[in-house]
């Protein structure tokens, strides 16, 4: 009689199954919520004033936008995850290598 707990041979996986981590999960990274131009971040000092005057913390997020750029000095696409402020900033200099010199940021 087999029994349900019974050592066997392990099922067949392929390399791409065996690169994942635990129980399938996706190899993705969580990014934080920064500009990736400017460096803003989330206000977290942020307090929301009801109407009797009770004061919750809440958290004020930056308005961020994945953005594509074609970068002249790279030759090719450079995918940014940008504030819109820093949007605006990359429109005032004409393209994203020219705002990142600007502010001293190396691309890559």
């Amino acid at each position: 009689s087999a029994s349900a707990f019974s050592v066997g041979k392990p099922l067949q996986t392929s390399p791409r199954q065996e690169s994942r981590t635990r129980s399938g999960a996706s190899s993705m990274v969580m990014r934080a919520r920064v500009c990736d131009l400017l460096g803003k971040r989330p206000n977290r000092q942020a307090r929301v004033v009801t109407f009797s005057h009770k004061r919750n913390k809440s958290v004020q997020h930056v308005n961020l936008q994945w953005k594509r750029y074609y970068s002249d000095e790279l030759g090719r696409n450079v995918r940014l995850r940008l504030s819109t402020k820093g949007m605006k900033t990359v429109n005032k200099y004409g393209s994203v290598g020219a705002a990142a010199g600007e502010i001293w940021l190396d691309l890559f």
